[in-house]
């Protein structure tokens, strides 16, 4: 049976609703095929959407491989699919800062959300990476983010606009290849925790930038929770602006006798620079909820944490709807959904709880094979993005043919 048989059959007899509410119906939906490779990347955190404002346009990395990391030289096409023409593939630039994890860290524009976009590119000649700001209607970039003391590219853009957060994905190649770009410059390699790097603001308008939050800080902020953090190696991964863009949400790492989490606590900063808050451990991918509550994951339930009280808060559903709280989620843009990705327990498949916050429907999809990529840098992790609308949902899949391709999830109402 093929995969879209499989999650229709799963969706439209089981699925999974409150007692007394009509669940909704998913039906899915193959939107790339092969024979090259399309994803997106990263996980729909933070008001991320694939869709431009109108939602015409989804954008994609293409590649003709998949089964291995890229080499610094080799590019990923970067793509437009038409909605508005039969899912046509436009192809419009190329990068060569991505990977399959994360993609090249796509956002629309919150200023321009209908013809602009950030990604990540690096320099052929120093291996410097760098941020692009690409205008889809002038067919160009329309200014590229590079820093003379700093090699470092987008981690964040703020939802409502204004800045983006940039960190060291050469350092992370190094760290914890997964979430780096292989072969990328890493100026600070010489020092496990550095003052001149760590996450960086970079205003959108004016180009300028500053430094947040150093590693120095870090180490300094966590010396009491680890006895030998002077030899731990520093990186940042998961840089999450609120929907307000006052505070910033990220998991402070370091490598350490090779383990590449020997350390990992969650942080919070106000994206002014001040608060900087060492937090109790909220496992899975963090998402944002409204105001200053996170959405994370806590002795297997999906809970709210509060970064300015410390403490959670609330709780989202229950563990029968949820199996897997600590696995991928997405936040609809208007906060009423709650996406939830994870692996189904015993195979090699991923599946999906939607769940509505105001009166508790929701719904399950499975049957989407990650392949062989299960762990390590090539894994195919879950990672739902909402449309703009809360009517859809992209998700990743390996089809039948052994390429790794995009599916919607779209709710039929």
């Amino acid at each position: 049976m093929t995969l879209r048989f499989l999650a229709c059959f799963a969706a439209l007899l089981a699925p999974v609703c409150c007692p007394g509410a009509e669940g909704p119906t998913l039906e899915v939906r193959q939107l790339t095929h092969g024979p090259r490779h399309h994803f997106f990347g990263y996980i729909g955190q933070c008001l991320t959407t694939p869709w431009n404002a109108s939602g015409r346009y989804i954008l994609s990395l293409r590649t003709t491989f998949h089964d291995r990391m890229p080499e610094p030289g080799e590019a990923a096409e970067i793509v437009l699919i038409d909605t508005h023409d039969d899912d046509r593939i436009l192809p419009i630039e190329k990068t060569r800062a991505w990977n399959f994890q994360q993609g090249t860290m796509f956002y629309w524009n919150p200023d321009q959300p209908e013809t602009q976009f950030f990604f990540n590119d690096r320099d052929p000649d120093n291996q410097r990476v760098f941020s692009v700001l690409y205008d889809i209607e002038r067919k160009r970039r329309v200014r590229e983010y590079r820093f003379a003391d700093a090699s470092v590219a987008n981690g964040g853009v703020a939802p409502g606009g204004g800045f983006f957060l940039a960190i060291n994905y050469g350092r992370m190649a190094r760290l914890r290849p997964v979430t780096g770009y292989p072969g990328a410059a890493d100026p600070t390699a010489a020092t496990a925790a550095p003052d001149t790097d760590g996450i960086f603001r970079v205003d959108i308008e004016s180009g300028k930038h500053a430094l947040l939050v150093s590693f120095r800080q870090l180490r300094e902020l966590l010396r009491d929770r680890f006895s030998k953090i002077d030899e731990a190696e520093f990186y940042i991964n998961h840089t999450l602006a609120s929907r307000t863009g006052k505070y910033v949400y990220f998991f402070a790492r370091a490598r350490y006798a090779g383990n590449p989490m020997a350390v990992n606590v969650p942080c919070s900063i106000r994206s002014d620079g001040t608060e900087l808050t060492a937090h109790e451990y909220i496992g899975g991918h963090p998402e944002w909820d409204r105001g200053t509550t996170v959405i994370g994951a806590r002795e297997g339930r999906q809970v709210l944490y509060d970064v300015e009280r410390q403490a959670i808060v609330g709780q989202i559903a229950t563990p029968e709807i949820i199996g897997d709280p600590g696995g991928d989620i997405a936040l609809s843009p208007d906060a009423d959904w709650l996406a939830c990705g994870y692996a189904t327990p015993g195979t090699n498949e991923n599946e999906y709880v939607l769940f509505r916050r105001s009166d508790g429907v929701h719904a399950r999809v499975g049957g989407f094979s990650r392949g062989p990529y299960t762990r390590g840098k090539l894994r195919i992790d879950p990672a739902p993005r909402w449309n703009r609308d809360q009517t859809a949902v992209l998700v990743p899949g390996v089809t039948e043919d052994g390429t790794r391709q995009l599916y919607l999830i779209e709710i039929q109402r």
